[in-house]
């Protein structure tokens, strides 16, 4: 259990950034982080989750589009202009991260004790969320980062490749039939839903990594999660995520 949010205030000493990466090159959804649910874009909603933080101190949005720094910065955070060479599709998480807070350090002499990632295309996160993601991560001074997850729709027992034209269990090690378990019998699996993401500077400095080796979980509902990557994934935000999310404003 956690203790109040306002208690544990008094016990932190610590300095939190949110950083909001959002590329202005979608080609699946074009302009997908400024597509709008609820009349609030996907890069304005999580500003406005680690607006409503109590632990967050500083909000960058990060990208190589002028059009989104102006977004974000209609809602609060800070515009970093991303060099359009770490822009490209292939580009990964951490080289943006590394980029931008060595840029922090270097102009500003800023270095934060913890950096929370919000990834636009999960515009609903409860209060609170991001806050007892902090206060496990800073719990545990051995983890590296934190990471919410949650219970997989499909379980991963009775997923398959195929190989030379025969189904081949993922999950074979575990279990010699894995596929015929009986559901009840299923271990407890969790995935990676993008929704909050904490890591320590260290980790992206020293182990040049989003994650470390040794990472927390923080354990969601899988009916709390919506990860943006349709047009699908949209109607289905604004059916069943529509008053979740006007809560949070």
């Amino acid at each position: 259990m956690f203790l109040s949010i306002s208690r544990q205030l008094n016990k932190c000493v610590m300095e939190t950034i949110a950083i909001i990466i959002a590329r202005g090159g979608s080609k699946g959804i074009p302009g997908k982080n400024l597509k709008q649910i609820g009349g609030v874009s996907l890069v304005g909603w999580s500003v406005i989750h680690a607006k409503k933080s109590k632990l967050v101190d500083r909000i960058i949005i990060n990208s190589d589009s002028r059009e989104i720094l102006e977004e974000g910065e209609k809602y609060g955070a800070e515009p970093f202009l991303r060099p359009k060479e770490l822009a490209e599709d292939h580009v990964l998480d951490w080289p943006v991260f590394e980029h931008c807070l060595s840029e922090l350090r270097k102009n500003e002499g800023y270095i934060p004790d913890y950096v929370v990632h919000l990834r636009p295309t999960a515009p609903y996160r409860a209060p609170g969320w991001i806050d007892q993601c902090i206060l496990q991560l800073k719990g545990e001074p051995e983890a590296d980062s934190i990471r919410s997850v949650s219970a997989p729709n499909q379980h991963p027992y009775r997923v398959f490749r195929i190989s030379d034209g025969f189904l081949d269990p993922i999950m074979k090690t575990e279990h010699p039939e894995p596929y015929l378990l009986r559901r009840q019998d299923l271990p407890n699996m969790y995935f990676y839903n993008c929704v909050i993401d904490v890591t320590k500077p260290e980790t992206i400095f020293e182990k040049k990594s989003m994650t470390g080796s040794k990472i927390l979980p923080f354990v969601m509902q899988p009916q709390d999660v919506v990860d943006i990557d349709t047009y699908e994934d949209f109607q289905i935000c604004e059916t069943i995520f529509a008053e979740k999310m006007q809560k949070t404003l």
